[in-house]
């Protein structure tokens, strides 16, 4: 079983891809969501919180 840490990298993972592949496709204003994801990325590593372990632990995914 993946670890909540596992699930979270793998969910920013996604969304970098899929925005800028949105992005190249469809208007270069997806990278702005590309932004977002890098700097909620940057906050957490120095603050330790991330909405997204919110979302997973409520939908019952372990921490180990």
């Amino acid at each position: 079983m993946r670890t909540m840490e596992g699930y979270i990298r793998a969910i920013a993972g996604s969304f970098v891809l899929l925005s800028l592949a949105l992005g190249y496709i469809f208007s270069p204003y997806w990278h702005l969501f590309t932004a977002f994801v890098g700097l909620n990325l940057l906050q957490s590593a120095f603050t330790r919180w991330c909405l997204m372990e919110k979302f997973l632990a409520r939908l019952g995914v372990s921490e180990t």
